[in-house]
């Protein structure tokens, strides 16, 4: 059996390296496309990941991202084409479900955050299978076409690809961390993405209370990474880092991005949201069973360390589930063989 995975954004490497990891061991051929955007590469590279790059991120406009599609979607086409898969799967990437659905290749996509909607207006309607979270109300893909071909599952992605994680403290002691004093992990917003179009002053009046702090700021692009590095006072890696230890030994997350505040709830780290869209219903529960807060005033951002705070224990969830639902499009071909 041969499967191909495209992965076009940094937290896509995490949730499908399990995927990968366990198609192989069944015997599996897997090829894995990437476009060259954030940490993308350098996380398929420190995964050990063997990949081919196949375009590049074309900007935050509704054009720009237009234009994205139609090229990079032609470009997986044409190289694909006489591979042979019996698969393809992505997160949200609409590249891989038009460039399948070109061939009439069995396509799953999977994600979290129902509220896309340009990006799902395309991928559910052409994916032969909508893998989601159980938080979220069926009744909010009725926009999107997906009827019959919607598959959710319990808990959050998060407890899946992190079921086998074990934080390493070497992570934030490399980086000049003092894992004995509080400190805490900052993931910038999402300036590119369509559905995060808002000015978000309480971020930049939170990273000015943070330069007289232990803070590790993770941008998404060279840009952000350039602009965070003139600030005295943060801490800002380089390059891709193993962000999921940082997050398991800091006091506190503050994140604009929905992946990293789930990953803080999976391991036991209070987190703070300064997302500025609409929340979508994984996060909704999350607040109202208060695992997640919403940063309100710049001072929450200081981490303060509570002695007397016990780490919930974690939940993990069995990978195989996730990569079950993955291949409910060729279920019946697997059973036979």
């Amino acid at each position: 059996m041969r499967a191909w995975i495209d992965l076009t954004n940094s937290p896509h490497v995490l949730v499908l390296r399990p995927v990968i990891e366990r198609l192989q061991a069944k015997g599996w051929d897997v090829e894995v496309t990437a476009r060259d955007f954030a940490q993308t590469i350098g996380l398929l590279e420190r995964f050990e990941i063997d990949h081919e790059v196949i375009g590049h991120h074309r900007g935050g406009g509704r054009l720009a991202k237009a234009s994205g599609l139609v090229s990079r979607s032609l470009a997986l086409r044409k190289w694909s084409k006489g591979r042979r898969f019996d698969i393809a799967i992505g997160h949200g990437s609409n590249d891989i479900t038009v460039a399948a659905k070109l061939q009439g290749l069995p396509v799953t996509t999977t994600f979290d955050y129902e509220w896309a909607n340009l990006q799902h207006q395309v991928n559910c309607r052409l994916a032969s299978a909508v893998v989601v979270p159980d938080a979220i109300p069926a009744e909010r893909f009725n926009r999107y076409g997906v009827g019959d071909r919607l598959i959710q599952y319990p808990g959050l992605k998060e407890e899946y690809y992190l079921a086998d994680f074990e934080p390493n403290p070497s992570v934030p002691q490399e980086l000049g961390i003092d894992i004995s004093r509080p400190f805490v992990v900052v993931r910038t917003p999402p300036e590119v993405s369509l559905y995060h179009r808002f000015e978000n002053d309480l971020f930049g009046l939170a990273l000015e209370r943070l330069v007289d702090h232990q803070a590790v700021v993770l941008p998404r692009t060279p840009e952000q990474r350039e602009q965070l590095a003139q600030v005295d006072g943060l801490t800002v890696p380089e390059g891709a880092v193993d962000a999921q230890s940082l997050i398991a030994y800091a006091d506190l997350v503050v994140s604009a991005g929905g992946t990293m505040n789930r990953e803080a709830v999976a391991l036991g780290t209070p987190v703070r949201t300064v997302f500025a869209g609409r929340l979508g219903a994984v996060d909704e529960q999350l607040m109202a069973e208060g695992r997640l807060g919403q940063l309100t005033d710049p001072e929450q951002a200081i981490p303060v360390r509570d002695p007397d705070r016990v780490r919930p224990e974690r939940v993990r969830r069995d990978p195989e589930l996730f990569l079950g639902l993955m291949l409910a499009p060729i279920a019946e071909k697997i059973a036979g063989g």
